[in-house]
């Protein structure tokens, strides 16, 4: 998650300074995100079968608080696109 607010505030700073990166950082905070996700599962799939066994409870308030990256990086995407569009040269 830090390296995704990193990102994010990259975002702004390319927006001033390198507006042709916006996108490209919006791309990555996303990817950086599923990635995230997806090493996080693995994680925790290795700690179930180790135990044995889990409670659903914990299991699915786990995938609730796994879901939190990759949405973050969507939304750093989302406002990546946003702000492309902002600077756009009007037709």
């Amino acid at each position: 998650m830090t390296i995704l607010t990193l990102m994010f505030i990259a975002l702004f700073l390319a927006a001033w300074k390198a507006p042709a990166w916006v996108k490209e950082i919006g791309k990555m905070a996303a990817v950086l995100g599923v990635i995230a996700f997806f090493i996080g599962f693995i994680v925790a799939a290795g700690d179930v079968a180790s135990w044995g066994g889990i409670c659903q409870g914990i299991l699915w308030g786990g995938l609730r608080v796994a879901f939190i990256a990759p949405t973050y990086g969507l939304l750093i995407y989302f406002v990546s696109l946003i702000i492309r569009m902002v600077q756009k040269p009007k037709i």
